[in-house]
């Protein structure tokens, strides 16, 4: 479990879950206004998702739950990665404004890769 010490806002990967999210808010609005209720909509929900599901199974100080809301963030993890490429491929938004997006998204899915391993070791 978790150190009890903190909070869940005191995980880096929690963190940089949320800055991501924020980064990804901030890139959509660029996007076409058409799309707003198509990919902006499920870009911003996968990214939101991440930290949520981080802070949530956190909540619920008990090492399997956790578990797996921390699998549940990188299913939102790679449900976003996947939605970036599509945006990029379609021409929603330039490789230019997602490659970053991708970057960071490597960034947490390693956190959370880490934080997983941590907890599941024997």
């Amino acid at each position: 479990m978790p150190d009890r010490g903190g909070t869940y806002q005191d995980l880096i990967v929690w963190q940089q879950a949320v800055e991501m999210a924020v980064e990804i808010y901030t890139a959509t609005r660029l996007w076409p206004k058409e799309e707003l209720y198509g990919l902006t909509s499920q870009v911003r929900r996968a990214a939101t998702s991440i930290p949520a599901n981080i802070a949530e199974g956190y909540g619920r100080e008990q090492r399997g739950p956790y578990v797996q809301f921390l699998r549940v963030a990188q299913g939102s993890l790679k449900e976003l990665e996947t939605h970036l490429l599509i945006a990029e491929r379609t021409g929603v938004a330039s490789a230019d404004s997602i490659s970053p997006l991708q970057a960071r998204a490597d960034s947490v899915g390693k956190l959370l890769r880490l934080l997983l391993r941590k907890l599941t070791e024997t």
